[in-house]
């Protein structure tokens, strides 16, 4: 078993974190609170986000963006720390936003759920947003399956995406500011037949929500149904798993000094009425042979 040790805990509901300067930048869900949290797992509260912080990116510039998942905004946390909205994505996406990734141009693609996940609604696919440096946007990609974490390789010409409902990672190639055609870049078991989404996770091989890059170019899987982190070859060889006994993996970054710290956003339920009364949520860590690569 790996030897995971506890960088914070008594959050309620952690995902989308981000290695930069020092320190692992997260968003707390039902705290609506941005962290970053320093290696001795001291935290400071960066931003509040009343209508649930997601994604998490930065621009060239250092400015934070933030998804703010209920209302469908992009928000920019300026250097005095105010919040602005740097994009409105509420006629673009058709339910929550998701996960984010900020490029070194300042482009952000952007997910979002594309059903009503907490109310029980029949999966449906939905789009992949691009929002441009000066906040306006555009429709992507179509047809994905709750787009969630993505991973951008270190030449900047392949996004990769975990599909949630699809059991899949899939590719796209980059070019100025717009995607090519979906290619799956590891199949990680046969698509649903069933558009419930309770029917999705429990038989699902492998549901991929946060992710990120090695310098191999394997992919780091938080598998949201099982528990555990998985290392993953392009076309879906899986090549290690590292098991989180009592514990749901919902995001994962590589970080710290050297690339080599793998972080993982632990919680006992993504379940809004129970992690907001409980908070037991944490940062678990340790440590791997492969560094960090690509972004985030």
């Amino acid at each position: 078993m790996p030897e995971f040790t506890t960088l914070i805990s008594g959050l309620s509901f952690t995902e989308c974190p981000r290695w930069r300067d020092g320190r692992l930048y997260i968003s707390d869900f039902y705290t609506h609170r941005v962290l970053a949290v320093a290696m001795d797992g001291k935290a400071e509260t960066l931003a509040h986000v009343p209508q649930q912080p997601s994604g998490l990116g930065f621009l060239p510039d250092g400015r934070m963006l933030i998804v703010s998942m209920r209302d469908r905004k992009i928000l920019r946390r300026e250097a005095d720390g105010s919040l602005v909205v740097h994009a409105d994505l509420s006629s673009l996406a058709p339910w929550h936003l998701n996960d984010m990734l900020v490029d070194r141009d300042g482009l952000a693609w952007v997910g979002n759920f594309g059903f009503d996940l907490m109310g029980g609604a029949p999966a449906r696919t939905t789009v992949l947003i691009c929002v441009r440096p000066d906040g306006t946007a555009k429709v992507a990609a179509e047809g994905l399956g709750f787009p969630n974490g993505m991973a951008l390789t270190p030449d900047g010409r392949t996004l990769i995406v975990a599909e949630s409902t699809m059991n899949r990672l899939s590719a796209f190639q980059v070019a100025s500011g717009s995607l090519g055609e979906r290619r799956t870049w590891a199949a990680l078991g046969n698509p649903p037949a069933s558009t419930g989404s309770g029917e999705v996770r429990g038989r699902a091989l492998v549901v991929p929500d946060g992710i990120c890059l090695d310098a191999e170019g394997a992919v780091w899987v938080a598998d949201a149904a099982h528990g555990r982190l998985v290392r993953v070859a392009e076309g879906g060889s899986i090549l290690q798993e590292l098991k989180v006994e009592g514990s749901g993996v919902f995001a994962c970054m590589l970080g710290g000094d050297d690339g080599r710290t793998l972080f993982a956003c632990a919680a006992p339920t993504f379940q809004q009425v129970e992690a907001s009364a409980n908070h037991r949520a944490s940062i678990l860590m340790t440590r791997v042979r492969v560094p960090h690569a690509g972004l985030p």
